[in-house]
């Protein structure tokens, strides 16, 4: 697709994981394990590494992929994207989270698609969560929909939730997918606040900005679930993920 282009956002800095981009998993660095993840889906010409680390940099530069270099200031890796809009110079804006090297390159056409066919939205993925999988683990963004697969609310906490407060042994848990689907314009409206709104800020989700600026935002039943490394004791557990479905 060349109306489409995939920008990974990577920062260095990290309260859970310092240095999170560049973690080798099976020897290749994180970051770049999303990239060729990317880079099947869209070609290699049309992947982006955001980033204002050096070490990022170079490591991205030397592999081959585009750089774009942003401020240290980006409240998020949407913010950060944003910054990149103008030069992008493309109607579909994709934003693949740097730390989900599983990521099947279908889903991410796929997104691309939507995003393509329904300018009017946001876009964003989502599955179910797998039975080993805790609700209430706050690394998991769950998601709520309405009929038409738009997002009604996204939490951190076990939602829907009950009135015993612990979460349902019947209910379908819907997690977040970190492929985000976006226009410049859309990314122009993001930025074009006064930060994080309340709900953003609380729950530090940051496509709960669209939802307080009353921008719909469009979900879409992914593929796979991906495996996030949110925190180094993850490393382990995608590793033996990746022993499964190594591409590269």
């Amino acid at each position: 697709m060349d109306d489409a282009v995939a920008v990974i956002p990577a920062r260095h800095a990290s309260s859970r994981f310092p240095g999170k981009p560049l973690v080798p998993l099976l020897g290749r660095p994180m970051l770049l394990r999303v990239a060729d993840r990317c880079a099947e889906a869209l070609g290699a010409a049309n992947v982006v590494v955001a980033t204002d680390d050096d070490r990022i940099r170079a490591v991205a530069a030397d592999a081959g992929f585009r750089v774009e270099m942003t401020s240290s200031t980006a409240l998020t890796g949407t913010d950060r994207i944003a910054e990149l809009a103008d030069r992008l110079a493309v109607p579909v804006i994709l934003n693949v989270q740097g730390d989900e090297p599983l990521v099947d390159p279908d889903d991410i056409v796929r997104i691309a698609a939507v995003k393509a066919a329904e300018p009017e939205m946001v876009v964003n993925g989502y599955h179910p969560l797998s039975p080993d999988e805790d609700p209430e683990d706050p690394d998991l963004p769950k998601v709520v929909l309405d009929a038409d697969e738009r997002l009604l609310y996204m939490s951190r906490a076990a939602v829907p939730g009950t009135k015993t407060g612990r979460p349902s042994p019947d209910a379908t848990y819907l997690k977040q997918v970190c492929i985000y689907g976006f226009s410049p314009s859309d990314l122009a409206r993001f930025t074009a606040t006064d930060g994080k709104g309340p709900l953003e800020r609380a729950e530090d989700i940051e496509i709960l900005r669209f939802l307080e600026l009353g921008r719909p935002v469009r979900m879409v039943r992914t593929s796979t679930a991906s495996l996030a490394v949110d925190r180094p004791e993850d490393v382990a557990a995608v590793e033996a993920a990746l022993r499964l479905n190594v591409r590269r």
